[in-house]
């Protein structure tokens, strides 16, 4: 039987990679997208179909880094809204129709313990993890069949880093990508080892070489703060 992914922030980057490779395996992808003309050219390249229907894994992939100060529609900071609280709400929205699992991309591995100056990025990150971890415990406790994981593509070349306001610190990615990062495609295989591969629930998948910084898929190290119990948050009855 065919499988349906839904891949969010689709139209670039390791969200680009991830639904061309799930095309190619023979999946039915999902672009979730903000710009639809951008999803449609994409979806053009793909050798899969699109279709609405009842889905087998989701993936949350869309995430914003180094941007200038913003606001979501709904008035929510650009970081957090993006990159939490768009995947928590879609994966609730979305978990009736889901028979197989929630990837939810984590985008650096040093965000939610290094990166001081960025901290609403380290925040929206951790919330990931967090997510992920309480997402498994009552998708468990409530024995439903779909397991939640976490990944992050150690340091992937691609345009998240360089969106941010100031010219220094857009101009460094372009050094460092070069002279540090591994390729987009690399960065999306920790990705596609979730969606496929048979993981525990709350598994983190990231590189396995250079600190997680580059390489093959392995298990991957949490910080101390991701392993806290989250509380007070209300999440879909399952």
């Amino acid at each position: 039987m065919c499988r349906t992914v839904v891949v969010t922030g689709a139209t670039s980057g390791l969200g680009a990679v991830t639904a061309r490779e799930l095309a190619r395996a023979g999946a039915h992808v999902v672009l979730a997208v903000r710009d639809t003309a951008r999803g449609e050219r994409l979806a053009a390249t793909l050798t899969g179909s699109v279709e609405v229907r009842p889905l087998d894994v989701l993936v949350n992939n869309a995430g914003v880094m180094a941007i200038p100060e913003a606001r979501t529609a709904d008035g929510f900071e650009m970081r957090i809204g993006t990159n939490h609280l768009g995947p928590f709400a879609l994966t609730n929205l979305l978990h009736p129709h889901l028979t197989g699992r929630v990837v939810t991309v984590v985008d650096d591995i040093n965000s939610e313990r290094a990166y001081s100056p960025w901290r609403a990025y380290q925040q929206s990150k951790l919330a990931n993890l967090l997510f992920t971890r309480e997402l498994q415990r009552r998708l468990s406790e409530s024995g439903s069949p779909v397991t939640a994981h976490a990944v992050h593509p150690g340091y992937a070349a691609t345009d998240l880093q360089g969106r941010s306001a100031r010219t220094a610190q857009r101009l460094m990615p372009a050094v460092t990508n070069r002279l540090m990062a591994q390729s987009d495609a690399m960065g999306a295989l920790p990705t596609l080892y979730a969606a496929i591969q048979p993981l525990p629930g709350n598994s983190y998948t990231g590189p396995d070489g250079r600190g997680e910084l580059r390489g093959h898929p392995g298990p991957a190290r949490r910080s101390p703060h991701a392993e806290e119990r989250l509380t007070g948050v209300r999440f879909r009855r399952v």
